[in-house]
């Protein structure tokens, strides 16, 4: 691994005639927070989507240049079994070479993916301190992503948000097909209620609502919100993670800003999306999801040239652009952009 991109100076800016950097600035609006915690899961949900296996050290510095610049949510990998996710089949290899990041929660977290009671298990082992569970709100979806049905499948997760707890872990719920099913349809709110409850009955500290087929629409955002708000779920304990299948993703954040949503879930460059959907164009990109944040004067402790920088450095690894037009249009004019290191 490179040098820590923690300790260099921030990445330039774009070339000459390239488009500026920052957008103007405005104090926030009536309505929408001061600032937004943005739950960075590219090299997660991004990297286990690509069908070449990403070599660890090049893992472990995407991660350390995120940190750089300014995010302090990075999920990190999933204790999956390999066969099932042979892209991060090197959590154990990983781990380790996170070490020199920060272990303080509050200016860090690397939560990681556990499946089941063994996964959770290797997490432990390794001295993880913040994990997430993989839910379903459809029946469907159980079947397909985990094999078992949703009440099996929530019974399975049960023990292991239970034991997280005992051991002073910070649990994240991921409720995936909120909006919509590509085998069921359209979601029924009341469906989706159940779910989120039951996890929180668990003891999961954050759901997060997954548009995973990119389905939702800022109408449908807000009905949900509000009656997950009706069965007694407070917005402080609700991310939101949409994909941009319909150009929809920022539109979605915006109105569950707008509801009392403060955290929000984005893959830097784009990176991911769901295997599920036809035409998906992947996660809400971080870069397109700060550039709307910084013109609506919500703080997000991230500095944008350098992200951008770190998406595409890794556009460079995969050996292909990145999907997210922020980067594009940031990166515009450079042959070759510079790296945050």
């Amino acid at each position: 691994m490179t040098e820590n991109p923690a300790s260099t100076a921030p990445a330039q800016g774009p070339a000459a005639g390239a488009p500026s950097g920052l957008p103007m600035r405005v104090p926030a609006g009536e309505g929408l927070p001061s600032s937004v915690r943005i739950h960075e899961v590219g090299a997660r949900d991004g990297l286990q989507n690509e069908k070449a296996t990403v070599p660890v050290e090049v893992k472990a510095e995407f991660i350390h240049r995120l940190y750089a610049a300014g995010l302090t949510t990075v999920e990190a990998t999933s204790f999956v079994h390999p066969k099932w996710v042979p892209q991060l089949a090197d959590a154990e290899a990983l781990i380790p070479l996170l070490d020199d990041l920060p272990r303080e929660r509050e200016r860090l977290r690397l939560p990681v993916l556990v499946p089941n009671a063994r996964g959770h298990e290797r997490a432990l082992g390794h001295g993880c301190r913040d994990i997430a569970v993989f839910a379903s709100a459809t029946e469907s979806f159980a079947r397909a992503n985990l094999n078992r049905s949703l009440d099996e499948s929530l019974a399975m997760f049960r023990p292991v948000v239970e034991r997280a707890r005992e051991h002073d872990q910070w649990v994240r719920g991921y409720v995936s097909m909120c909006f919509g099913d590509p085998w069921e349809g359209p979601v029924p709110l009341a469906q989706v209620v159940d779910v989120c409850r039951r996890l929180l009955a668990f003891g999961c500290d954050e759901l997060s609502l997954g548009d995973t087929i990119g389905v939702a629409t800022p109408g449908h955002v807000t009905a949900l919100l509000t009656a997950l708000n009706e069965a007694g779920v407070p917005d402080g304990r609700i991310a939101v993670h949409f994909h941009d299948t319909y150009g929809q993703a920022l539109s979605n954040t915006l109105a569950a800003l707008q509801h009392g949503v403060r955290t929000v879930d984005a893959s830097a460059g784009g990176l991911g999306g769901c295997p599920y959907a036809r035409s998906a164009t992947g996660n809400l990109a971080t870069e397109d999801l700060v550039w709307m944040l910084n013109g609506l004067g919500i703080d997000t402790g991230v500095d944008l040239a350098r992200l951008t920088a770190t998406s595409v450095w890794m556009a460079r690894q995969l050996g292909r652009p990145s999907p997210s037009r922020t980067v594009r249009a940031l990166a515009a004019g450079q042959e070759s952009p510079p790296d945050p290191a």
